[in-house]
């Protein structure tokens, strides 16, 4: 049996229900600030840390880093620019039968994956080759 949530788990996690988007620890803590419910950066960390594994909240690590954290939805796949940080999801998903797969062979509970490719966007291609000609 699981425990019940905390007050700032529940306040989090109706927060992350009402945008449209992940967004980052600091994110929230703002937000809720602004919403007359500010709680610590360190418990936010901490109620994050709790709904990530009970299964309700995913997380996204960008590639400078930068964890985001958003209400389970579905899986996230995404073509990540290493150059200006712009982010394209992408609808298909070459994983699912070896998620199934895996989930039966090493009786894991799966909540969600991520698939991401990172390089360069169209806009940042030109740059890319304007600077190593120098």
């Amino acid at each position: 049996m699981k425990a019940p949530r905390t007050r700032s788990q529940e306040r989090i996690l109706n927060l992350l229900k009402s945008l449209k988007q992940a967004v980052s620890a600091q994110d929230i803590y703002v937000e809720l600030r602004n919403r007359s419910q500010g709680v610590g950066l360190a418990t936010v960390y901490r109620a994050l840390e709790s709904l990530k594994l009970e299964g309700v909240v995913q997380v996204r690590t960008l590639a400078n880093g930068e964890s985001l954290y958003g209400c389970m939805q579905q899986d996230q796949h995404h073509l990540t620019c290493l150059q200006c940080g712009t982010s394209i999801p992408i609808d298909e998903c070459p994983v699912h039968q070896l998620e199934t797969q895996l989930q039966q062979s090493h009786q894991f509970k799966v909540f969600y994956h991520t698939l991401e490719f990172f390089g360069l966007c169209d806009q940042c291609q030109p740059v890319q080759a304007t600077a190593s000609e120098f």
